[in-house]
């Protein structure tokens, strides 16, 4: 089974570099924090062997358009230049030396290795492959034995699926002194047999015999590149894949459904360039959009726009990355013209009500989507943006004429507040929050001590005399520090001010538990996001982010100068405990086990690893239901997809808390009264943690492991892709079950550190700020 299409970023990067040329730059792909598996394909070739080579990576980019994995080239020694033509065929190619094809069980770097040969092609998926998670899988084939009849043999240059953890030093050694043509007595205890359709012999297809067609990998064993006689099928089965390079291009962007973003980033821009058409801009464009590269989508998809009235979509693309990029004119102008062809208008006007807003034009907004819900009344983006932008009714105003007088001192007397405050059925943990941190400042959570500022708001001169007018300006909380869920071109992060106007900022500045939201093998430009931060710190009274993983990869980004001016304060959902004593002072537990599970960039979260996964989930959800009543706690309608297809594939129907719908109070008390939560989003560990409940987390992202290591509970996460994750968290939810009271004590211990460094850092603050 495999995840939700990713739509948000590419796939894992080669671990420590960049492709050639590549004119993005690996954020943070440190798959040992999460555990996100390191999966390569690898060849080992001398010199007669590159051009088949060439011929498999074309023949495994056109079978498998969705994969694209680094491909290892292993190699006695060539010239870096005999790799150019294979460079142009894949963009993730890394070359090592090697003695032989042993090497591949000593691959470093990867945690799976799938081994090839230039003798071979790819004719069908190579999914199951991906998915495998123990040994080293291998075909056993029939060898004629003589008048013994037959016997079966692994061959040593046959295709090869090798976990690394199940390859110590000593089963190594075995391989690499293995002689004959059997590879199986030195796999014994590690092979995992698989089907022949993984490694066929073309040789068992004489007399003209048809390729079958479930056969996934055919591999030739005479010489590669000959017309043998009665191999026909076989050998135009190869022959398909032998192209020029435009021509693979093109039949690459020709494939239907999904294709790797990284994939098509590579291959499409020269053939653009060699054949110019709109839909080819189009395709270039929403991969540099995926991708994060808003300004080459411009440059590719702009000048054979133009205003021509035949291309709606395009002119939609076009003004979506022209919102990013913060050209706000030029995006309506596109965004208006794709309004007019009806197939696209509701998406169209959604995006034109998201424009407005954004800058300040709330009727225009409102305008824009009810236009929108004219054309599709079902329309949620724009049914959304509607009830947002309602007219509020005005507060009365004091007739006399000291009114003015008194708004400028309650301006004088509120603190501003910059954050993403979640609306509708939007993420429930971003409805807590905000009032988790203005708590910390105020038992006044509301209007009259707070003016709020929409994070992602554009910053223009009416909002900066807004902003300064308070005695002071809290940024946060929350993952702000991310590249792609509001992008704009002003900062490269989530708040939308331009430098001039952020280093016009005259009120007391404070950056308060603001985390670094970048996922495993997510790539993104940080040169303009490096230098707003750098402005950002320079102008800040105090700057505090969330976890010390934040802090380290911001102090990255940083001059020395800077670096020590980035502190650490935890996200104050920890501490909520601490910030209302009375509300948690008895709380009364059900024998409730909530669940939480995320979906945002499922590529980035799963890989490969979505249905082990699921499968590894049923396994200890079964376990727990035996004791406990367990429950899904939704954060947001599309973590629910969980238990859809929790039931779906394994016949496991969970009710479901629908906290998205849920006030702040009625989040904290469902959390608070849990026996234990098992989350996977930030917040699905932070809230009930800070309310004092027992949590195991379901490590897909970094911030988790960063806040379970700032506690010094690392044992309080398991990773998604944890080989044995069903019965290591069954065991380890069972001992929490069995130890309640020390579980909880545990959790108020670990809150200690926390509270006492929020404590100190707020009272440096109310001196900051002044009184109110």
């Amino acid at each position: 089974m495999t995840p939700p299409p990713e739509s948000s970023g590419p796939g894992s990067s080669a671990p420590g570099a960049s492709a050639p040329g590549s004119p993005v730059s690996v954020a943070d792909d440190r798959s040992a924090v999460t555990g996100r598996r390191r999966i390569a394909f690898a060849v080992h070739t001398d010199r007669d062997g590159l051009p088949g080579l060439a011929t498999l990576i074309r023949s495994l980019a056109l079978s498998n358009p969705g994969v694209c994995e680094d491909l290892v080239v292993l190699h006695p020694g060539l010239p870096d230049s005999s790799f150019d033509a294979a460079r142009r065929l894949h963009p993730r190619l890394v070359t090592r030396r090697a003695e032989d094809r042993t090497d591949v069980f000593r691959l470093e770097g990867y945690d799976t290795v799938v081994a090839l040969t230039p003798a071979m092609v790819v004719l069908g998926a190579l999914d199951e492959l991906l998915r495998m998670r123990h040994g080293v899988g291998a075909v056993r084939q029939v060898l004629c034995a003589g008048e013994a009849g037959e016997r079966r043999a692994v061959l040593p240059d046959g295709l090869l699926v090798i976990q690394r953890a199940d390859v110590d030093d000593a089963l190594a050694d075995r391989l690499g002194d293995a002689t004959g043509d059997d590879l199986g007595p030195a796999l014994t205890g590690a092979l995992v047999e698989l089907d022949a359709r993984y490694d066929f012999l073309a040789r068992r297809l004489h007399d003209d015999t048809p390729v079958p067609g479930h056969v996934a990998v055919l591999r030739f064993t005479g010489p590669v590149g000959t017309d043998a006689p009665g191999y026909g099928p076989a050998t135009e089965a190869r022959r398909r894949f032998e192209l020029g390079d435009e021509e693979f291009r093109a039949a690459y962007c020709a494939l239907p459904g999904r294709k790797h973003p990284d994939l098509l980033a590579h291959c499409a821009p020269p053939l653009l360039a060699a054949r110019p058409s709109l839909d080819l801009a189009r395709t270039v464009a929403d991969v540099h959009r995926q991708q994060g590269r808003y300004d080459e989508a411009v440059a590719v998809l702009a000048p054979v726009v133009g205003d021509r009235l035949d291309a709606p979509r395009c002119h939609e693309t076009l003004g979506v990355c022209l919102m990013a990029l913060s050209r706000y004119d030029e995006a309506e102008a596109h965004l208006l013209l794709a309004a007019a062809s009806p197939d696209v208008a509701p998406r169209a006007f959604a995006q034109l009500a998201r424009l407005a807003w954004l800058c300040g034009r709330d009727a225009e907004a409102h305008a824009y989507a009810r236009e929108g819900l004219d054309a599709d009344p079902t329309n949620g983006g724009c049914h959304g943006w509607y009830v947002r932008t309602r007219p509020r009714v005005p507060e009365p105003r004091r007739p006399d004429a000291d009114a003015d007088a008194d708004a400028a001192d309650d301006a004088a007397r509120q603190l501003a507040h910059v954050a993403l405050f979640a609306e509708g059925q939007e993420n429930a943990g971003d409805k807590v929050l905000p009032e988790a941190v203005r708590s910390c400042f105020d038992t006044d959570t509301g209007p009259r001590r707070w003016y709020g500022q929409p994070v992602h708001r554009l910053v223009d001169e009416e909002a900066l005399e807004q902003l300064n007018a308070r005695r002071g300006i809290v940024v946060g909380g929350g993952g702000l520090f991310l590249p792609d869920t509001s992008p704009n071109g002003n900062s490269h992060w989530q708040w939308n001010i331009p430098n001039d106007l952020l280093a016009r900022v005259s009120a007391p500045l404070a950056v308060f538990a603001v985390g670094y939201n970048v996922f495993d093998g997510q790539l993104y430009r940080r040169s303009r996001f490096a230098e707003s931060l750098r402005v950002l710190v320079e102008r800040s009274a105090f700057f505090g982010l969330r976890n010390h993983g934040s802090i380290d990869r911001v102090r990255e980004l940083l001059p020395a100068g800077l670096r020590d001016r980035v502190r650490y304060q935890p996200c104050p959902t920890t501490v909520a405990r601490h910030l209302d004593p009375e509300r948690f002072a008895s709380v009364e537990r059900s024998d409730t086990v909530l669940v939480n599970c995320a979906y945002d960039r499922a590529g980035l979260r799963f890989g490969h690893d979505y249905g082990h996964f699921l499968t590894q989930m049923a396994t200890a959800l079964r376990s727990l239901r035996d004791r406990a009543d367990v429950r899904y706690a939704a954060h947001m309608p599309a973590d629910e997809k969980f238990v859809h297809d929790l039931r779906r594939e394994h016949g496991i129907a969970l009710p479901v808390e629908q906290l998205y719908d849920m006030s702040n109070d009625i989040i904290r008390g469902l959390y608070g009264r849990a026996r234990l939560v098992i989350g996977m989003r930030g917040h699905a560990g932070m809230i009930p943690f800070g309310c004092g409940t027992p949590i195991l987390s379901l490590v897909s992202h970094p911030k988790l492991a960063y806040f379970l290591s700032d506690i010094g509970r690392p044992e309080w996460g398991l990773s998604v892709h944890d080989r044995e994750l069903g019965p290591r968290l069954a065991e380890r939810a069972s001992a929490i079950l069995d130890h309640h009271a020390a579980a909880v004590a545990d959790v108020h211990g670990a809150q200690e550190l926390l509270w006492k460094t929020t404590r100190s850092n707020i009272e440096e603050l109310r001196n900051t700020f002044g009184p109110s």
